[in-house]
């Protein structure tokens, strides 16, 4: 993956820095442009490009930018541009009684009924649908789990095993052809997407960019912790239902069984990784820390409402005939 075209003053002067060894050019231009008002495209795809640091990277960045001392201060100022944004859309949850976390969980993701993008999919998508769809989650999937393994050594006893054993299954359990990620590559591949590892950076909006960057801003600070598996309880509770809707419609449009294998893989395995998030990580965690039930509750929030936003942004473009993606441009 290469660094994409920039979206504002942010990532012109970000990513222009970023293409010199670190300390050659001070990132000021960078820094005083987050002076201007929030502007949601160049924000996420600066702090998308910063976490990317601490995943697979850029080919044109040196890797010693990953814990440039400078770029870690300006991602820290992206951060509380984000965290701002995100407490003005999800207020912070109250926190509860530990014995009451899982309550308060099913609650949250019962009464959530946002956009019905996977009714469209399941009943009226063309393949076109699908593969726009598929770009926009090949943000996340291509790398799917990464982002909630980091919370695995702030971890201890039965929260921990519960989170372990969860993503073991993400991983495929060691055999790299059941990797949640390499099953989504078929998927990509089946669609004739190009399968490469963020090949479609420079085509995703940010509203799709912020789904992935919360992950990151939970799992890269310890002070989250509780968000982050409350984010991953939030995702496995309302998973299951989803992708057997994008299972079927897939099939309606003749696709072939491999390429649908990644739906009915989370079909499953989801439906069995929402008790275990939600009573034996969760549950155990707020437990050992009812300080943190809040955090917990404010990070499935966090993650139901970036996901009902994402879902209103394309299910809206789909319904008046347009394109969700951005427009076609080749990375520089």
């Amino acid at each position: 993956m290469r660094l994409p075209p920039a979206r504002g003053p942010i990532t012109e002067a970000l990513f222009g820095t970023l293409e010199g060894p670190p300390g050659a050019t001070p990132l000021d231009a960078a820094v005083a442009a987050l002076g201007a008002d929030f502007d949601n495209e160049d924000t996420q795809l600066a702090l998308f490009a910063c976490y990317e640091l601490h995943y697979q990277g850029f080919d044109d960045v040196d890797d010693r930018w990953e814990w440039d001392p400078e770029l870690l201060t300006l991602r820290a100022s992206l951060e509380r541009r984000f965290e701002r944004y995100l407490a003005a859309v999800v207020p912070h949850t109250e926190g509860v009684e530990p014995s009451l976390v899982r309550a308060a969980l099913v609650a949250l993701t019962e009464a959530d009924e946002g956009p019905p993008l996977s009714l469209f999919l399941q009943r009226e998508a063309d393949l076109d649908h699908f593969r726009e769809f598929v770009t926009h989650r090949s943000i996340y999937h291509l790398k799917e789990a990464d982002p909630h393994t980091w919370a695995i050594p702030r971890l201890s006893g039965a929260p921990k095993a519960a989170l372990v054993e969860i993503q073991s299954d993400e991983y495929g359990g060691g055999r790299r052809e059941r990797m949640h990620s390499e099953l989504f590559r078929t998927t990509m591949r089946g669609l004739g997407l190009d399968d490469s590892y963020g090949a479609y950076l420079h085509r995703v909006p940010g509203v799709t960019l912020a789904v992935s960057n919360v992950m990151s801003l939970f799992g890269l600070h310890r002070r989250w912790r509780g968000a982050l598996l409350g984010h991953l309880a939030a995702l496995e509770m309302t998973s299951s239902l989803p992708n057997h809707r994008y299972a079927t419609g897939l099939r309606r449009l003749g696709i072939e069984p491999a390429v649908v294998r990644f739906y009915d893989e989370h079909v499953q395995a989801d439906a069995a990784h929402e008790q275990i998030a939600a009573n034996d990580m969760c549950g155990q965690f707020a437990a050992a820390f009812p300080e943190c039930t809040g955090d917990i509750l404010y990070g499935a929030a966090c993650a139901l409402e970036l996901e009902r936003r994402w879902a209103e942004h394309v299910l809206g473009h789909w319904r008046r005939g347009t394109d969700s993606l951005l427009p076609r441009r080749v990375p520089a």
